[in-house]
């Protein structure tokens, strides 16, 4: 099967690429991308939520979809069916059905389905999954199913008519259902599929758990007919307040808009131009509250339309680079930060962040690490986590698992991956918080990997240009005048705000610790560093004091005591996010005493248990606080 893809206008204000939709040419498929609207603040619309109790169904040779001679489904296989299956049978006695989702196993919802039952805990594949919810009345403008995220490609059904598709773990899709919905009681059923490929984003190998199901809310949505689908409130470099807002609907054009701040007594007014959008500035009042992680202020900001308004809690910033420096706020920063997996603290994570799960997260990193800063790896979080950190004050970085051997040849995975980065970009503009979009991880070199990663960089910047740009590049490591020198010669970094490093001498390599801080770093891009990741393994309440051996307590901690004195040479550094707060799964990590299959990087165990090392940087952070 093969998708066409088109492009189209995001918001005005120099903002070019919204998002790359296509048609699917088969509807049995999984591979359908055909959400048509951004649904920015779906959170906080009217609606039905569907979060809670589904029925669930393997189907790991997708029969479901598709016969085994290669044609569609047939009936008493197609579990996206509206039908009573015992009902059926019992009208006709002769039909076979080799399913039946209203007696099947269940679940609650979101959660990763290695959390139904322990036989799915290494399951990947196709899975199934159906509930009714009721609507009272006729829908009165337009409904969508919003889904904030379902690992990796998905298919959505109401009452048996396909409505859309998606692929990508990370980010929220909404596939319109208006005409398929009925007084009463429906029924929704949703194809998920979590097996990787080469051309996927992530590609199969990687060093996090995979997490297939519903790992995020999802609900039906209710709009008017025409509707705010994308706002963005911001403050420019130049100290003006910005508002951008494009309209969905058939009465989208020369419609009157206005944007407002309440508190600060600003409105702006206007019209939608011929394609939906309006965009307008304003020179910000004195009176407002700058956001930082000292004080993350943030404003009620209403977008509205004669009949519909959303409304954001804003955080108004700066954030640039000056030479070697970031600035935010116009003032040099250093990023005092940690990495984090979407993944709640426990024996048993099923990626089910809740707001609980998330701020205790957070928590752990802003009070106790004495943080600003978070890399949120190697994916797009949750929206949950991002409200959060601007709540709280924490600057973001934020990704795309565009993640070590992707197919940079493949058209359709740079489709796949200029979309995901529109899908996060859009979601989250809002977010004071973040300050780093990154567009990749430590992919390896070639034309084509260049060629592929500058799109992206490009897109980025078209998208939001209030923000920086980064990514995680490999370096060059020599000998000069007897000692280690370490070269940022990635041909991308030349495009990027921000150089990201992740350095692990001393955990990947054989160098002596000892060693560590006479490395030297050389960059002549005259552009700040951020070291995007370093750390090492240890099993909490390992310990091996006289060899200090590898996973031990105490070598995890001198690891970060030498490489954290190696980072105070490097003149161009403004920044740190070792890896990573908490021990994560990781199917490739398999020692049976030290892993078993979970990464041990972690400052603190899977269950909160602090390692040595997390008092080490926590006190050089406090310092750097105080400093």
């Amino acid at each position: 099967m093969r998708l066409r893809f088109s492009r189209r206008e995001c918001l005005a204000g120099g903002v070019a690429l919204a998002a790359l939709g296509a048609e699917a040419t088969a509807e049995s498929s999984l591979h359908g991308v055909d959400n048509g609207a951004t649904l920015i603040g779906a959170r906080d619309r009217a609606g039905i939520e569907l979060s809670g109790d589904w029925a669930y169904s393997v189907d790991p040779y997708r029969d479901g979809l598709n016969g085994f001679h290669g044609a569609s489904a047939g009936l008493g296989h197609r579990r996206f069916d509206d039908i009573d299956v015992d009902a059926y049978t019992r009208a006709h006695p002769n039909a076979l059905f080799e399913y039946d989702m209203a007696r099947a196993a269940r679940a609650r919802l979101p959660s990763a389905w290695m959390g139904h039952a322990p036989e799915l805990r290494r399951y990947v594949g196709l899975m199934w999954y159906q509930r009714t919810f009721t609507v009272e009345g006729p829908v009165r403008g337009r409904a969508f199913i919003h889904v904030e995220g379902a690992n990796y490609r998905t298919v959505v059904y109401v009452n048996g008519a396909r409505v859309g598709g998606h692929e990508g773990g990370f980010t929220p899709f909404a596939c319109e259902a208006t005409t398929h919905l009925r007084t009463g009681e429906n029924q929704i059923t949703l194809a998920v599929d979590s097996e990787p490929s080469p051309e996927t984003i992530p590609p199969p190998v990687t060093d996090w758990e995979n997490y297939g199901g519903v790992t995020r809310p999802l609900r039906v949505v209710l709009t008017p007919e025409t509707f705010i689908d994308d706002a963005w409130a911001r403050l420019t470099r130049d100290g003006a307040l910005a508002f951008s807002m494009r309209l969905n609907g058939p009465r989208a054009r020369g419609r009157r808009v206005r944007a407002r701040i309440p508190a600060l007594g600003v409105t702006v007014r206007g019209r939608t131009g011929e394609d939906g959008c309006w965009h307008a500035e304003t020179p910000a009042p004195p009176e407002l509250r700058r956001w930082s992680p000292q004080s993350p202020t943030l404003y009620q900001v209403v977008f509205e339309t004669t009949d519909d308004a959303l409304s954001f809690r804003v955080g108004f910033r700066t954030v640039e680079t000056r030479g070697e420096d970031i600035l935010l706020n116009g003032e040099p920063i250093f990023l005092r930060g940690i990495c984090l997996h979407e993944e709640e603290i426990g024996e048993a994570p099923v990626r089910n962040m809740t707001p609980e799960a998330a701020e205790r997260l957070l928590r752990i990193a802003k009070d106790d690490l004495h943080c600003n800063f978070v890399r949120l790896a190697h994916y797009p979080h949750t929206e949950t986590t991002v409200r959060l950190a601007d709540e709280i004050g924490l600057m973001v970085w934020s990704e795309i698992p565009v993640y070590w051997r992707i197919d940079w040849e493949s058209a359709e995975t740079l489709t796949t991956a200029r979309r995901m980065l529109a899908e996060n970009i859009q979601r989250d503009r809002n977010r004071a918080a973040i300050i780093l979009w990154s567009v990749g991880n430590e992919t390896p070199l070639s034309e084509a990997r260049n060629s592929f990663m500058q799109t992206l960089v490009a897109d980025a910047r078209r998208l939001d240009d209030s923000r920086l740009i980064t990514a995680a590049l490999l370096t060059n490591r020599t000998e000069e005048h007897g000692r280690p020198l370490i070269t940022i010669d990635d041909p991308l970094a030349q495009s990027l705000d921000v150089l990201g490093v992740n350095t692990y001498n001393g955990w990947y390599s054989d160098d002596a610790l000892s060693a560590l801080p006479s490395i030297a770093w050389r960059s002549r891009l005259g552009k700040p560093m951020v070291f995007s990741e370093f750390g090492a393994d240890a099993l909490a309440g390992f310990h091996d004091p006289d060899l200090m051996r590898k996973f031990s307590e105490e070598f995890q901690a001198d690891y970060y005591r030498q490489t954290l004195a190696m980072s105070e040479s490097i003149g161009f550094l403004r920044g740190l996010s070792p890896w990573i707060l908490k021990d994560f799964r990781s199917p490739r990590r398999q020692h049976p005493i030290y892993q078993e299959g979970w990464n041990r990087k972690g400052l603190i165990s899977q269950t909160g248990v602090r390692k040595q090392a997390f008092a080490v940087l926590s006190e050089h952070y406090r310092q750097r606080a105080n400093g």
